[in-house]
């Protein structure tokens, strides 16, 4: 007989997790599958001890991957894309024009800019870093500024856009899921995010105070751009393939084929503007792109792409996913965030538990949707309870959810950055500013009570008679 597994149990095997994950990618320096392999092992025996069957385990842990599916798909997609534009000349471009254009001193604030405006137009953080970003590292880099400074500027940016953009899915789904306006969701979301774009504005502009020195007609620049232009062709007209890219995303063409339409043209680029064989194009379509140009930074630089590169990230998905999925399923999450939500007296400490819950959640079960969708179902009656709209449960899911699911290098979100950028979360964290200054500023305001929007007597009666009625529906349903 199945047995309601109480918080204590998942605890226990966070804990268990935890510490398999400190002694191995902090001690040892290993990668955190085998870490989430063990939590995962602990969670089962748990799930069975409590009256659990191994084919619902099974199940579980299938039912995790399953809600991963979509993110593996674009991951695989995004490896081909980049192998594709290094070979195609697209990067080497955009790096060229960026050199030639950007100032060092200005650069940190100019590329969160760039990112954030891309993000908001398409509502997608991942394809922005993967085109916006993977350029940006690359001119950061030859001006010798730290990548994990660049990957922090590129971040801030991405998920400004992502959190703030109409077009984006979280943002969709937070304000689904409770029931909010979409735009009157975003609106609320201004409050808190706003001043946390505009810390990072300034943070960014005084590290990058530090670079403003830098001679763009040094030798290490000057060699860079004429080794870009001796191994590639570089042409404005290349520019084009991003800009149709970010405009068929921004034209609402789902993701998926919008990048699968860049792989093309950067394959056709490769053969017949780069002068690759299609055997070469194939093999870095599937490899990545290596270059032996005789300058150690661009040979680093431009070897990168391909599906290859995305295996680690695509296995540590699924890792991640399969530990989630009997969290989530077995109801273990849910017994934790129970006793969260008992803590919940006052607004701020209701906001507060709602944030902890989605930060709890994308570090157990590593998805960015499941601290928005598990957190939505847990506090939506107690927000109605106290009187309170739900745009104030759905700003908080994302500014919990959404921005602190890079903090964790086995979700989702974190795996794909380092992917991606080729920077770790634990290196490009201190530089996440508004991923991390939005949740504090979000609390802060729960517990001084600004911001915080209440139902009037006419709403508050609206939403109790709509709560009556999804009980009486879910009573015949059952």
């Amino acid at each position: 007989m199945k047995k309601t597994i109480k918080a204590r149990w998942t605890i226990i095997t966070f804990l268990i997790m935890m510490t398999t994950m400190l002694i191995c990618v902090a001690v040892l320096k290993q990668s955190p599958h085998i870490p989430l392999l063990v939590g995962t092992v602990v969670a089962a025996i748990v799930a069975l001890a409590h009256g659990f069957k191994w084919r619902e385990v099974e199940e579980m842990m299938y039912k995790g991957i399953k809600l991963a599916l979509p993110a593996i798909v674009i991951i695989i997609l995004v490896g081909l894309t980049i192998g594709a534009w290094v070979g195609g000349g697209v990067v080497a471009t955009m790096i060229f024009y960026g050199l030639k254009l950007i100032s060092p001193g200005w650069f940190l604030v100019t590329i969160l800019l760039l990112c954030a405006i891309v993000s908001l137009a398409i509502g997608s953080s991942w394809s922005t870093m993967a085109t916006i970003g993977v350029a940006g590292m690359g001119i950061g880099l030859s001006m010798g500024i730290p990548a994990p400074m660049i990957a922090g500027a590129v971040i801030c940016g991405a998920y400004f856009g992502d959190k703030m953009s109409p077009l984006s899915d979280t943002t969709n789904l937070a304000a689904g899921l409770t029931g909010t306006n979409l735009f009157e969701h975003i609106r609320h979301m201004l409050y808190t995010t706003i001043p946390g774009i505009l810390i990072s504005i300034i943070v960014f502009a005084i590290l990058g105070r530090q670079f403003a020195g830098i001679d763009m007609k040094s030798e290490n620049i000057s060699t860079t751009l004429a080794v870009l232009q001796d191994s590639f062709t570089i042409s404005p007209w290349l520019l084009l393939v991003p800009l149709a890219v970010i405009v068929m995303v921004a034209k609402k063409v789902p993701a998926i084929p919008a990048l699968a339409i860049g792989i093309v043209v950067g394959f056709t680029l490769h053969i017949f503007v780069q002068g690759g064989s299609p055997a070469t194009a194939l093999n870095t379509l599937q490899e990545g792109y290596a270059i032996a140009s005789g300058n150690a930074m661009v040979d680093q630089l431009f070897q990168q792409g391909g599906l290859d590169s995305m295996m680690y990230t695509v296995s540590m998905t699924i890792v991640a996913m399969t530990f989630g999925g009997i969290l989530e399923f077995s109801g273990m999450l849910k017994s934790l965030l129970a006793i969260i939500i008992k803590f919940a007296k006052s607004t701020g400490s209701l906001v507060l538990s709602t944030i902890s819950a989605s930060i709890f959640t994308n570090a157990t079960c590593s998805e960015q949707y499941i601290s928005i969708v598990v957190p939505s179902r847990m506090f939506v009656k107690a927000y109605r309870d106290k009187g309170l709209h739900s745009k104030n449960l759905s700003r908080a899911l994302e500014d919990g959810g959404t921005l602190t699911s890079v903090f964790f290098p086995w979700n989702t979100c974190g795996v794909f950055i380092f992917a991606t950028l080729g920077v770790s979360a634990f290196e490009y964290a201190p530089y996440a500013i508004l991923n991390f200054i939005v949740p504090i500023i979000s609390i802060i305001y729960a517990y001084i009570g600004f911001a915080i929007v209440k139902l009037s007597p006419e709403e508050l009666a609206q939403a109790q008679k709509d709560a009556e009625e999804e009980e009486k529906l879910e009573a015949s349903l059952t």
